[in-house]
């Protein structure tokens, strides 16, 4: 079975950027509930289905597919209200590839930092512009973000 286990923390100031180019996403949720989400995405000019399951600590079940961008675009007008409007940065820190969410729109002034790992006894190195740990907060995942965007908070 496919897993993603996966730390996600606050970011507290700008001092991660190092002039890499972010990808604009735009996702969509067509089911989210706390047993499974499925997710449709449009990153750059790349589309993709995922189906995640239930949150278990960090660890989920979790399989992605590449899809046409078109098809992914007529997907996302059939998701559920509220569609996420991000741009992701990839910085490598610590032997790690970490994934910074400069959120947009109802969630302007969000900003996240996500690391997956291959086991969960992995404790990678924490950049220092990292704040608090969310991983185990719900409203910091994106299919909460979808129906109760930060502004709201």
């Amino acid at each position: 079975m496919a897993e993603e286990i996966e730390r996600k923390f606050l970011v507290r100031d700008e001092s991660w950027q190092d002039g890499s180019p972010g990808v604009r996403i735009a996702q969509g949720y067509l089911c989210a509930d706390r047993h499974r989400t499925v997710r449709v995405r449009i990153a750059g000019e790349t589309g993709f289905l995922t189906i995640k399951g239930p949150t278990e600590g960090i660890r989920r079940a979790e399989f992605e597919y590449e899809i046409p961008a078109e098809e992914a675009w007529s997907l996302l007008a059939l998701c559920l209200p509220g569609v996420i409007d991000k741009t992701r940065y990839r910085i490598h820190y610590g032997g790690h590839v970490w994934e910074v969410d400069v959120f947009h729109g109802d969630n302007a002034g969000l900003v996240v930092a996500e690391v997956e790992l291959a086991d969960e006894s992995i404790s990678p190195e924490l950049p220092n512009w990292l704040g608090a740990e969310v991983s185990s907060d719900p409203r910091y995942f994106n299919s909460q973000l979808a129906v109760m965007p930060y502004k709201r908070w």
